[in-house]
Formats: structure tokens, C-alpha cells, sequence
């Protein structure tokens, strides 16, 4: 068996496919580009894919994570472009590994967000983050599908800095830009969350629904605040391992497979 752990981005309209209508994207991909998928057990088998810690719907996303199961050796940057080919654009495998160590989602502690505030001036937003980083604890609420439920949303957030930006609209009004680092807590932290604090902790209310994308996600340096690859110890270990006597692997395309690096298809 051979571990492949992909990074893909969703990116345009697609920040709003919900998780479960990706999975189904990417498993009709996975039959395209003709992956020699390891299935489970049992009645139903399901293709052996493990997503972690997925965006949440109607935020884009340039660092997602996924581990699949093949039951061939197949070379990742080929298997990369087959799968990427076989997405709708938007949807697109930008990164492909060999899976060498173990604990992919516990190496994915905190996440990098862009949230894009059309209509708010930047010296609005500076001092709305400035607030919300002062204070010891801002009390948010979320529906959950126990009800709503009350948690702080300041103790997650390692940084938040404001910045202008061009806006968007026709009028060109203002438009603020905050970037934030936060730690993957439980219960979860999200970019609305945070929102909604800022909204608690110093009345910021954006006139328009914010844009948010994830930049990057993986290991928090505490020290830094920088979020850091984390595929880079599969890569490191791949570089480490001594050579096989059989030489690297053939990059080998399955038959009637798209080529390396042609045009998306349609999901």
C-alpha cells in the first residue's frame, strides 16, 4: 500500500461547495484519472480518503489537506496533474507527496485567513483588531446543532493585523484587509468567530458579507507566529531515504488517463 497526501485550494465560485459535494468531486476524479484507490471493507466500500480539517463552506481556500490509499506505486507529481486535470477549475491539486511519517492532521495546529472587508475604512479596522487583542476575552455565540453555544473567541487568535487594500465595488469605497493566525482549538475558532468579536469588542459591523480565504495551515512556530508547510517532513524523509536498488519510480499515466498539465475538466 502507498500513502499520497495532496494539498488542493478552492478558489472562486467554488468556496462555496460544501465538503460533502467535494468529496463527491474528487472521488468521480479519482475514477477519471483511473487511481488504483485501496477500498474499505464491508457492503459499501468507500475509496480510502482522509480530508483534515476542511474549510468551512463559502470561504476559499489556497491549503487543504487530504491523505489517499493506493493499492499501486504511483509517482506523486504525476498522479498530481492527473487528478488536477480531472477537477473542475477552482478545485485544483497543487501539491502531492508521499506519505513518509505519520500525524498529518496533528501537524495542522492553526491556520493563516485573509478576511477582505469591502466598505470599511483601514484606520476602522486597525482600531477594531487593536481592541479585540487588548482584551482578555471576547464572548461569542455560534448555532450549533445543539443550540447555540457561547465560547471565547480571543484565546485562539495568535495574531490580527489590519492593512488597506484596493476595494471592489463600483462606488470604490473603502476596504480594509485583516490577516489573522489561528490556533485549531476545540471548539473550533472560525473567521466569522472572529467577526463576531470584533462586531462584540468594538462595534466594526462590515456594511458587506466579508470575503474570507485561508492562506496556509500546519505548524504553529509559538515563538514566530509563522504557520509552516506541513508536508515538508515528507519531503524531508524522502530526501533523507537511501536510493532502491530499482531505481525511483516510473512516472506512470493509466491508460486513457488525461495528460500531465492539460486543461481542467468538469466535476
Amino acid at each position: 500500500m502507498q500513502r499520497i497526501r495532496l494539498r488542493y485550494t478552492k478558489r472562486g465560485r467554488l468556496r462555496f461547495t460544501s465538503h460533502r459535494d467535494f468529496q463527491r468531486a474528487f472521488e468521480r476524479a479519482l475514477r477519471r484519472a483511473e487511481v488504483p484507490m485501496a477500498y474499505s471493507a464491508g457492503f459499501t466500500p468507500h475509496p480510502k480518503v482522509s480530508y483534515a480539517n476542511a474549510a468551512p463552506t463559502g470561504t476559499g481556500s489556497e491549503a487543504e489537506y487530504l491523505e489517499i490509499q493506493l493499492t499501486q506505486e504511483r509517482d506523486p507529481a504525476t498522479l498530481r496533474a492527473l487528478l488536477d486535470a480531472s477537477l473542475p477549475a477552482g478545485l485544483d491539486v497543487t501539491d502531492a507527496v508521499e506519505a513518509r511519517t505519520s500525524g498529518l492532521a496533528d501537524r495542522l495546529q492553526a491556520s493563516v485567513w485573509e478576511i477582505r472587508l469591502d466598505g470599511v475604512e483601514p484606520a476602522e479596522a486597525e482600531r477594531a483588531a487593536a481592541a479585540f487583542l487588548t482584551a482578555e476575552e471576547v464572548q461569542v455565540e455560534r448555532r450549533t446543532k445543539n443550540g447555540m453555544r457561547a465560547f471565547d473567541a480571543r484565546a485562539a487568535v495568535r495574531a490580527l493585523e489590519a492593512s488597506a487594500a484596493d476595494g471592489d465595488r463600483p462606488d470604490g469605497g473603502a476596504c480594509a484587509i485583516l490577516r489573522l493566525v489561528v490556533r485549531h482549538v476545540t471548539p473550533a475558532v472560525r473567521p466569522d468567530d472572529v467577526l463576531s468579536g470584533l462586531r462584540a469588542a468594538a462595534d466594526l459591523a462590515p456594511p458587506v458579507p466579508a470575503a474570507v480565504t485561508r492562506l496556509a495551515q500546519g505548524l504553529l512556530d509559538e515563538e514566530t507566529g509563522a504557520v509552516t508547510d506541513p508536508l515538508a517532513p515528507d519531503r524531508d524523509a524522502a530526501t533523507a531515504a537511501p536510493p532502491t536498488a530499482a531505481g525511483p519510480r516510473a512516472a506512470t499515466a493509466p491508460s486513457g488517463g488525461n495528460p500531465a498539465g492539460a486543461g481542467h475538466g468538469t466535476a
